[in-house]
């Protein structure tokens, strides 16, 4: 599947992803810059913060208990839109997907 980073530079990464691969380790994978994901994905850093696109909201999903909390102290303002990419998985359903990557 086919996922895009929007930059704050204005700048765009696209990428082809595996699927089941978490967006997380596809950005660090593809150098996209500002996602560091440093705990390895298990909820517990908050440094792959991202907005998803608003056409994709509904796709990905609301983010759970614990993601929540974390993504109360992500870098970056906060949004309806946050998500920490690490529990975004690569689906077929998510082909095309848009991730903005927050200004830190």
């Amino acid at each position: 599947m086919k996922v895009t980073w929007k930059l704050p530079d204005g700048g765009e990464i696209t990428a082809e992803v595996e699927e089941g691969m978490n967006m997380m380790q596809a950005a660090v994978a593809n150098n996209v810059p500002g996602i560091i994901g440093e705990c390895g994905g298990c909820l517990s850093c908050a440094t792959c913060h991202v907005y998803v696109d608003p056409a994709w909201r509904e796709a990905t999903g609301t983010p759970e208990d614990m993601e929540d909390a974390m993504l109360d102290i992500a870098e970056g303002a906060r949004r309806p839109e946050s998500r920490l990419s690490c529990q975004i998985e690569a689906s077929p359903e998510l082909d095309g997907l848009v991730l903005i990557v927050p200004e830190t």
